[in-house]
């Protein structure tokens, strides 16, 4: 009984304390960086500089195509027919509110710690378009919003089907995008290196607290008539 409840307790809480762990402590590295000018910290204007001083004109059009669509007007919007459409499509309503909450949930950690560490945004005279951005500069809200999107669709996905496939078209589409999204906000001339580092950190640890609130609702696997470990998870449609 008592290694059964091992199991089961390892299996729901550890690998999200792992993934919040891990992702705390990569912001954590940041937000002293920050503080104290040091590290990367001091990488973050000559990265800038470099950036802004190779622009061209295609890839600032991509780049800022790319940073509107994952912006506070388009991607809320996105992500609500997403939410919106996988309900419809699979009669389910668990996956769907766990990914808008974890949305709004990140949405909200990256407001209260802009406005806890109150960083100044780089000079006007770097961005894209001057005075676009008015809100504090740690972390970057695309790159958080953008980040905690492709990594909790993409787990609560590959929690229900997993095949190797999946999972590694999961991690290029999420470093693919998550990159992206973090190098037009640095090529823009909106944000610091150090900014979108910080907030993939924290989707990272929203991904955990996500993966621990997801395995409670679930419950651990069971083996199957064959023997093998079977994944409660599973939603068919109809199921929540």
């Amino acid at each position: 009984m008592t290694s059964e409840r091992t199991r089961v307790l390892l299996w729901t809480y550890l690998p999200g304390l792992v993934l919040m762990a891990g992702g705390l402590l990569v912001f954590g590295k940041m937000l002293d960086d920050v503080r104290e000018g040091d590290d990367f910290a001091a990488a973050d204007q000559a990265v800038l500089d470099w950036l802004v001083a190779n622009r061209s004109p295609w890839m600032t059009n991509v780049l800022a195509a790319i940073t509107f669509v994952t912006g506070p007007t388009v991607l809320p919007i996105l992500v609500f027919l997403a939410c919106a459409g996988w309900w419809w499509w699979r009669r389910e309503w668990w996956r769907p509110v766990l990914l808008a909450g974890a949305m709004i949930g990140s949405t909200l950690l990256g407001v209260v710690v802009k406005d806890l560490v109150g960083r100044p945004r780089p000079p006007e005279d770097t961005m894209h378009i001057p005075g676009a951005e008015h809100s504090a500069s740690f972390p970057s809200g695309h790159t958080l919003g953008t980040a905690t999107l492709l990594l909790v669709a993409g787990y609560l996905v590959c929690s229900r089907r997993r095949s190797t496939a999946r999972l590694v078209g999961w991690g290029v589409l999420t470093v693919v995008g998550t990159v992206l999204v973090a190098v037009s906000r640095l090529y823009l001339g909106y944000h610091f290196l150090t900014d979108v580092i910080a907030a993939i950190g924290l989707a990272v640890a929203v991904l955990g607290a996500v993966s621990i609130v997801d395995r409670i609702h679930t419950g651990p696997p069971t083996a199957s008539s064959d023997g093998r470990s079977a994944d409660p998870a599973v939603v068919v449609p109809g199921n929540g």
